[in-house]
């Protein structure tokens, strides 16, 4: 084993903690199939959402660490269930009678109502491959439909089969009286119609391995279970699919907890261990709430990449996936800070360092090398004290005091100024409240006009907060918080802000002067 495997060993990341899970799974060998598979599902009943990107965000954190244990090959599968039948039309799709039309139809045969693909599985699915794409994730897509019909699963489905009672067996407690009346893991799809039917099975052939059950019309029918002629429902189907795919990892949100134990139980059933699973808790709004899609309550994945660099995203999925976090806006800036600090410190990090730090299993191990002097909080504040509506009113600002900064040269920095005009033009603009310096304040303030007039052009930041710290202290403020929330409030408008120093050698000595006269002088500074 190589030293860099052995720190990789030793690495407390939860991916790490995960990926030594696998191994040990395995045995540290090669599986029979040639290499170790990671699994993330989705259902494309609707379009790729920010659950769709956490599970396989994360998945991919847990499989780079495994690499990084062992020579093993790897594969990522991201499964699409459809072969499942279209039981509602969405509130977000055009053409709903059209929709409605072709309900219980398999998602890969229902007209895409966009009229861009062949179906609206396949609309779905070409969605999340490009979502999928364009964070760079390396894996294999696996569609539900062609994966039936290809006979693939057909040895596990001719195994449930064998099994069917002891597979009821397993799900009927879970299900109610009338649900229990009619329900079968298999759901045939009727020769007739080509719909998913949900209906009671009369007889199981395993000899034949073919089910009987009456169609829409009240005749009998008998149709093998293999060669996409029946569909499981989704619970037996996920530990179908891991039993035939030979998943060896897995992870699923809190919701989902029983469904996993309900899977656990049917590998039983079919002799199988099961992948190594990981749950992952939910998402919660502003006020603590679990998000909902139909409730709207939520950030989506398009708002919060509308205001910030998918970086800081992942970040967020990396931190404590087993807490239950708020996902709204206020969270935002305090990631893409995060994030920055955490890539910053990574250019003098060892590898046992490295592999603790989330910017490594962000960006696979590549962390760019591109370094950002100034935070996204800053940004956000020079925005606000020359309400930028557009990235050159702030980079007038950056190039004289970063004068090797630029669009050109500087790319991510860029992108952070453009995230920064429009999250402060919708969040923070309309928020602004500034007021008065009371005595004290009024004291305190005087004195840092004094200081900064002072001051030679091109002081440095340190230099200033030294000055801002110290004047905190002269004038005796019984908190020196209480000094910083002054300069927030009366300047900025905020209650929270940034180092005082960097903020005023970004802005410039001259505007900072500026800025105060105009504060002490009672003008209005939200104009």
């Amino acid at each position: 084993m190589s030293n860099h495997q052995e720190l990789a060993m030793q690495a407390k990341a939860w991916p790490f903690e995960e990926a030594r899970k696998v191994l040990a799974r395995v045995g540290g060998k090669t599986p029979k199939k040639g290499y170790v598979l990671f699994q993330t599902g989705y259902g494309p009943s609707g379009l790729p959402h920010i659950g769709t990107f956490g599970e396989v965000a994360r998945t991919t954190m847990v499989r780079n660490a495994f690499e990084q244990l062992c020579d093993i090959p790897t594969k990522l599968f991201c499964f699409s269930d459809d072969l499942d039948g279209f039981r509602k039309v969405p509130d977000n799709l055009p053409n709903k009678e059209m929709l409605a039309e072709n309900i219980g139809q398999p998602l890969s045969k229902v007209p895409d109502p966009f009229n861009e693909y062949g179906s609206l599985g396949e609309h779905n699915n070409t969605r999340l491959r490009q979502f999928l794409d364009s964070f760079g994730f390396q894996y294999d897509f696996l569609s539900s439909t062609e994966i039936y019909k290809s006979g693939q699963f057909d040895e596990a489905l001719l195994e449930i089969l064998a099994n069917y009672d002891k597979v009821m067996n397993v799900m009927l407690p879970t299900l109610g009286k009338e649900r229990q009346a009619t329900y079968s893991p298999f759901m045939p799809i009727c020769p007739k119609t080509g719909k998913v039917l949900q209906v009671p099975i009369l007889e199981t052939k395993a000899e034949n391995g073919s089910v009987v059950f009456r169609d829409e019309d009240g005749d009998l029918v008998e149709v093998p279970v293999t060669g996409g002629h029946c569909k499981l429902q989704w619970k037996p189907d996920w530990a179908m699919r891991q039993y035939a795919l030979d998943v060896d990892y897995e992870m699923a949100g809190k919701d989902l907890i029983d469904s996993v134990k309900l899977g656990k139980k049917i590998h039983n059933v079919l002799g199988s261990k099961g992948p190594e699973t990981f749950t992952y808790e939910l998402f919660l709004d502003e006020a603590g709430q679990k998000i909902s899609k139909s409730k709207g309550n939520g950030l989506s994945m398009e708002e919060w990449l509308t205001y910030a660099p998918q970086e800081s995203l992942a970040l967020f999925m990396y931190n404590k996936p087993r807490t239950a976090k708020k996902l709204y806006f206020d969270v935002i800036p305090r990631m893409v800070d995060d994030y920055l600090t955490f890539r910053d410190k990574s250019a003098d990090q060892e590898d046992d360092k490295l592999f603790e730090n989330p910017a490594w299993h962000i960006h696979t191990g590549e962390i760019p090398s591109e370094r950002t002097a100034i935070s996204f909080g800053i940004l956000l504040n020079l925005a606000s004290v020359c309400n930028a509506s557009d990235s050159a009113r702030l980079w007038a600002f950056i190039k004289r005091y970063a004068p090797d900064a630029s669009p050109e040269t500087t790319p991510f920095l860029d992108h952070l100024v453009g995230y920064a005009v429009r999250y402060y033009q919708d969040f923070v603009k309309p928020t602004l409240k500034y007021r008065a310096p009371d005595d004290q304040e009024r004291g305190a303030l005087e004195d840092l006009l004094s200081v900064l007039k002072g001051m030679e052009s091109g002081v440095n930041a340190e230099d200033i907060q030294t000055e801002v710290y110290s004047i905190g202290k002269k004038h005796e403020f019984e908190n020196l918080r209480n000094w910083f929330k002054c300069l927030y409030e009366v300047l900025l408008g905020q209650s929270q802000g940034p180092r005082m120093g960097t903020f005023f050698a970004l802005y410039g000595l001259d505007e900072s002067i500026s800025l105060i006269e105009k504060a002490l002088a009672g003008e209005d500074l939200s104009a």
